[in-house]
């Protein structure tokens, strides 16, 4: 295999659509057991806030260099202008409608003794009339971009994904999507899906062995229309696999982790470097393998994180 190598991402211009969120984290210290019920009680010494779901998956590509752009749909409340500070501040474009009547989705998570105790979520569906003008405004931000990615997290910020994958490909944008739930049929015609080993799972059902893995999704892959595939299996690695005609079907890279701490977030790191790296030159399967690499240097550490190009520059 020839050497890996890193392609000038400071041109690539992506465009991220999804599900955002607001990560907020109570870090304290535990020494007792409650009195009132059988649970640590954790004194909180620290409070951070990072950007969630879709928000994490474009301050990723902008980890990489790339210049990016995110719409999604916020409520008009505290975690929302949270969100939007946090996002001006890694440089990252951010078109967030807002809804009156929705609360911007918040995951809290309280960690002690560096282990995550308890997790916290707080979400509810956007109003139609919010998504059918980020669609609009979505269609106007397309010719300015190198490569979509459409970030599902099932909050209901992709209504009308059908709709941006069609236009998308319409304008020659390649469309990657990082998909939730058991209908894959709402992702037709996508460029490249990034399911995990589990969310395959559901949807293809329980392979035997790599052969009817490989059979299982070459049927989705055209049921689907999709040009590529890439699933990521934790501890086994990554794989790629692709519909063009020629083309070895599967390809595979072992994980890269040294020492998995936190896997919260690795998915997010995984589509926005297959973007950033397509949007930059790189081929299918390098930009697979630079991926992995990026999901090795995020694994290492406590929440959602992001992989700079220093980083990843380490471990080619």
């Amino acid at each position: 295999m020839n050497k890996l190598a890193l392609p000038d991402t400071a041109s690539a211009r992506i465009l991220v659509v999804g599900d955002v969120m607001l990560d907020r984290y109570w870090f304290g210290e535990v020494s007792r057991i409650s009195p009132e019920a059988p649970v640590p009680v954790v004194k909180v010494v620290r409070t951070e806030e990072r950007p969630g779901g879709a928000a994490n998956v474009a301050r990723n590509c902008a980890a990489l260099g790339a210049k990016v752009s995110l719409l999604s749909v916020v409520g008009a409340d505290e975690a929302g202008q949270a969100l939007s500070r946090l996002l001006a501040a890694e440089g990252i474009a951010a078109g967030l409608h807002e809804d009156a009547e929705l609360s911007t989705t918040v995951k809290l998570r309280v960690v002690g003794r560096q282990q995550q105790l308890l997790r916290i979520d707080f979400e509810q569906a956007p109003a139609h009339e919010v998504l059918r003008a980020k669609l609009a405004e979505y269609e106007r931000q397309l010719p300015d971009c190198d490569a979509v990615i459409l970030s599902d997290y099932g909050k209901g910020g992709l209504a009308h994904i059908g709709e941006m994958i069609r236009l998308a490909r319409a304008a020659g944008k390649p469309v990657l999507v990082d998909p939730k739930g058991e209908d894959y049929a709402r992702y037709a015609g996508a460029s490249l899906l990034t399911p995990n080993r589990a969310e395959l799972r559901q949807v293809v059902g329980r392979w035997k062995d790599e052969d009817d893995l490989q059979a299982r999704v070459a049927g989705l892959m055209r049921e689907l229309g999709l040009q590529a595939l890439l699933v990521t299996r934790s501890e086994e690695g990554m794989t790629l696999f692709r519909a063009a005609a020629g083309q070895e079907a599967a390809l595979h890279e072992p994980a890269q982790a040294r020492e998995v701490y936190d896997v919260s977030g690795a998915g997010d790191t995984v589509i926005a470097a297959m973007a950033v790296m397509l949007a930059s030159g790189a081929d299918l399967p390098a930009a697979m393998r630079l991926a992995n690499r990026a999901a090795g240097i995020v694994v290492g550490k406590l929440g959602t994180a992001t992989a700079s190009l220093d980083e990843l520059r380490g471990t080619i």
